[in-house]
């Protein structure tokens, strides 16, 4: 049954006709899911912020406080978010710390995997048939050409945000040290914890800005109210790099054990800056195994030129002498 369907399609449209019904069948679905969006079912919590209800808990306030996203991309949330609290949580995280904290940074990402997958699926069957033979054509220049595009453009949200985590992560720990030696003197000439936050966030504005960011919104919460041994963990998690959750594990056993605070940041601002020599060392000793297969691949051909060309010429130059007596 399905070699005579297969064969009927190939019939039909040509070699690549199962391809194009599988890619109609796709569109369909698409086109078939659209009604459900906009039929979608209002959610329970907006019944319960328009009836004024008063005693709700902390969790629901905070999902009703959300309400403040993007309003088109809200009717659709139960599709651009994941229904699991605890991969949601993991998203959120990730995109925190790549630098995207805005309410709806969770929507925006899935919504840009699904646009690109589609449009860029789209666009590589529209290639396919217009500027590819399908009867030379093999399967595997199919499957390039059709679901490449659309995998590329599924894939693309996830690299690039991978390479910002990276690369932010990258400028907080290179600046990370320089900031435990101004907040350091900032305690010891006298200024509380919290002012010292406040001045070397604005002291690292031009040089890391990353950083910056961090301490502002450390500073903003404390000013908020917000327990300092909690706001600290935040950063933890928003950065997400080793040295961080280091700081902020000294810092809260400084608070809890009475201990001096500017004694806490000497000790470990001391270690940073001898860990940051260490990764420099660490880099340089790597740079010449790096180099050396391009040096290699630079050097040894002109070379091999030089000292073998002329040579060859003349070799070249007697055989044909040769040839002619």
């Amino acid at each position: 049954m399905f070699d005579s369907l297969n064969t009927a399609i190939t019939d039909l449209l040509g070699p690549a006709g199962p391809l194009i019904v599988v890619a109609g069948l796709a569109a369909l679905l698409i086109v078939a899911t659209i009604p459900m969006f906009l039929n979608a079912k209002p959610d329970p919590l907006d019944k319960l912020k328009e009836s004024g209800q008063r005693r709700i808990d902390a969790e629901t306030r905070a999902v009703l406080r959300e309400k403040s996203k993007n309003d088109k991309l809200n009717k659709y949330a139960q599709f651009l978010e994941p229904q699991d609290a605890k991969e949601l949580s993991e998203i959120r995280t990730k995109l925190m710390q790549a630098g995207y904290r805005s309410k709806d940074a969770v929507q925006i990402y899935y919504f840009l995997q699904f646009a690109l997958g589609i449009a860029l699926l789209c666009a590589g069957v529209f290639y396919y048939l217009m500027f590819v033979d399908p009867e030379t054509a093999t399967m595997q220049n199919k499957i390039m050409y059709i679901l490449g595009p659309g995998a590329f453009g599924y894939m693309g949200p996830k690299y690039w945000v991978n390479k910002r985590v990276k690369k932010r992560q990258e400028q907080i720990q290179q600046g990370f040290p320089d900031s435990l030696d101004m907040m350091l003197v900032c305690v010891e000439a006298g200024q509380s914890m919290d002012q010292s936050i406040v001045r070397v966030a604005k002291e690292l504005r031009t040089s890391f800005p990353d950083l910056a960011d961090e301490y502002e919104i450390i500073s903003h919460e404390m000013k908020a109210g917000k327990d300092r041994g909690q706001v600290l963990n935040d950063m933890s998690d928003r950065c997400g790099l080793p040295d961080i959750s280091s700081f902020v594990t000294v810092l809260n056993q400084a608070t809890s054990f009475g201990t001096s605070i500017s004694d806490a940041l000497r000790v470990y601002s001391d270690e940073m800056r001898d860990k940051r020599v260490m990764r420099a060392e660490e880099a340089a000793n790597k740079l010449p195994t790096k180099m050396t297969l391009v040096t290699m691949m630079l050097t040894v051909p002109p070379l091999l030129i030089i000292l073998v060309g002329p040579s060859a010429v003349g070799i070249t130059q007697m055989g044909s002498l040769a040839v002619g007596q």
